[in-house]
C-alpha cells in the first residue's frame, strides 16, 4: 500500500529547520519533497552567507561533495550499458598504474608490512570493498594519505596525478574482505574519463546533466552564479575534514571557504567522489530520474533494470557485517551499500524510520538525499557545514518525513 504525504505534517520541517538555524547549528538549510513526481513541500529558512546576510535560497548553489558519487555510478552504468566492461574487470585494465596491488597483512603497524593482492575491480570501488581509504579514516594508509594530502580536492593537481599517487599506497586490506569508506568512487571517475577519452565534467554533461535539464551543475562555479554561492562553515575548531581529530570550538558556525577565492571557482581536478556544486532543484531532477528507474523527461538514461540493478545491495549482508573501521555517512546496521549509495535492508534494525529499498546518501557538508521506492517520493536536504556528522539531522529529516505517510 503506498501511503500519501500530508501537507500538515510535512509542515513539521519548518521549525525543525527554523531550530537549526536558531541554535547557529546550521547557516540555513532547504528542503525539498516531490511525490509521485510532483512537488509536495519545499522550505529555506537561515543564510546561505552570515557576514553578507544573504538568504538560502532555492537558488543557492551548495557544494554536494559526495552526492557525487551516485552520479559517477549512474553514469557508469550508462556505459556498462554499452558493452564497454564488465564490473568484475580489474581496475589496472584502465589504470596500470594499480597492476601492482599490496594489501596491508593483518594487524599490520608499517606500510612496508603487505602482501601481493588481485587489483581491485570496478564493483569493489564502487562498493567501498577495494581496500582503499579516505584520509579522514583511521589506519596506516589513511595517516599516509592524510601525510601525503592525498583527498582529491579540487585545487590538487589533476584526477590522474591523484589516482597515480593513490596507488602507490598499499591497500589498507585484501579487496573484497572488508567495507571502508573511500576514494574507490574517485577512481571510478578516472576509469570514466579513460573509457570514454573525455574529461569527467563532459561526460556528466552529455550523459546526466543536458538530458535531465540539470543547468546549474557543475565542477566549478561560473561568474554568474557566484553571487548565489553559499558560505561553507563548521563547528570544529581545526581542519573541518579531520574527524579524527575533530575538536568542538566555541564557534559552532565557523567560516571555511567563501565564494572568494574558493578553490571551486577554478578547479583543475574533477572529483567523481565529492567535486560537484549545483543548487536543490537540480539534484532533485537527478533524484526523480533514479525514482523513475532512469527515466528522464525525453526518455530513459539507463533501462529500468539497469537502475533497479544499480540501486540493489550488493553487499553479502548489510555494512556493519563487513567489519568497517571507517567514517560513514549513514547507519550500518540494517543498511547496505549499491552502487554508489546506500539502501535500507531493514529499517528496524538500522533505528532510523524508513521504508525497505531506500536509498540514499549525502554530503561532507550535511547535504542529503534519499529515494523511497515503495512510497514513491524523494527528499533532498541542502546545507553547508561540515562535518556531516556533527548532528543527527538526516535520522530526525527522515523520521519527520516519515511521519508525515497518512
Amino acid at each position: 500500500m503506498t501511503y500519501v504525504l500530508d501537507p500538515d505534517r510535512l509542515a513539521r520541517i519548518l521549525p525543525w529547520a527554523e531550530r537549526y538555524v536558531a541554535e547557529r547549528k546550521y547557516p540555513g538549510l532547504s528542503v525539498l519533497v516531490t511525490q509521485h513526481g510532483k512537488e509536495v513541500y519545499f522550505n529555506s529558512t537561515g543564510l546561505r552567507d552570515l557576514h553578507g546576510g544573504a538568504p538560502f535560497a532555492r537558488d543557492t548553489v551548495a557544494r554536494i561533495y559526495s552526492m557525487t558519487k551516485p552520479i559517477t555510478a549512474f553514469t557508469l552504468m550508462s556505459l556498462l550499458e554499452e558493452g564497454r566492461f564488465t564490473l568484475d574487470a580489474p581496475v589496472s585494465r584502465f589504470l596500470p598504474e594499480f597492476e601492482q596491488c599490496h594489501a596491508l597483512v593483518p594487524g599490520a603497524t608499517r606500510l612496508d608490512q603487505a602482501e601481493p593482492c588481485a587489483p581491485p575491480t570496478l564493483h569493489q570501488l564502487l562498493t567501498h570493498t577495494s581496500g582503499l581509504s579516505y584520509a579522514f579514516n583511521q589506519s596506516l594508509v589513511s595517516k599516509a594519505m592524510a601525510e601525503r594530502d592525498i583527498m582529491f580536492k579540487p585545487n590538487q593537481g589533476t584526477l590522474a596525478v591523484q589516482c597515480s599517487e593513490t596507488a602507490a599506497l598499499p591497500l589498507a586490506f585484501q579487496p573484497g574482505t572488508r567495507w571502508e569508506y573511500s576514494v574507490g568512487i574517485d577512481i571510478i571517475g578516472r576509469v570514466i574519463e579513460v573509457m570514454t577519452g573525455q574529461s569527467l565534467g563532459d561526460v556528466f554533461q552529455q550523459r546526466v546533466f543536458a538530458p535531465l535539464g540539470m543547468k546549474e551543475t557543475a565542477f566549478d562555479v561560473p561568474t554568474e552564479r557566484r553571487g548565489r554561492f553559499a558560505s561553507l562553515y563548521t563547528p570544529l575548531s581545526g581542519d573541518p575534514m579531520d574527524l579524527g581529530r575533530a575538536v568542538f570550538g566555541q564557534e559552532t558556525l565557523r567560516e571555511v571557504d567563501t565564494s572568494l577565492g574558493s578553490p571551486f571557482l577554478d578547479p583543475s581536478l574533477q572529483s567523481g567522489g565529492g567535486g560537484l556544486l549545483g543548487t536543490i532543484d537540480d539534484y532533485m531532477r537527478f533524484a526523480e530520474c533514479l525514482r523513475q528507474r532512469g527515466q528522464g523527461p525525453d526518455g530513459p538514461l539507463i533501462s529500468p533494470a539497469t537502475a533497479e540493478f544499480m540501486m540493489a545491495n550488493h553487499l553479502p549482508g548489510d555494512i556493519a557485517s563487513m567489519g568497517p573501521a571507517s567514517f560513514a555517512e549513514q547507519p550500518m546496521d540494517g543498511v547496505g551499500f549499491s552502487l554508489g549509495g546506500a539502501v535500507v535492508l531493514d529499517p528496524a534494525r538500522s533505528r532510523v524510520p524508513g521504508s525497505v529499498g531506500d536509498f540514499s546518501w549525502g554530503g561532507m557538508a550535511s547535504t542529503f538525499f534519499w529515494v523511497n521506492r515503495e512510497h514513491d517520493f524523494c527528499v533532498v536536504m541542502f546545507t553547508q557545514l561540515s562535518p556531516s556528522s556533527s548532528y543527527p539531522a538526516r535520522a530526525e529529516l527522515k523520521a519527520l518525513v516519515q511521519g508525515a505517510l497518512i
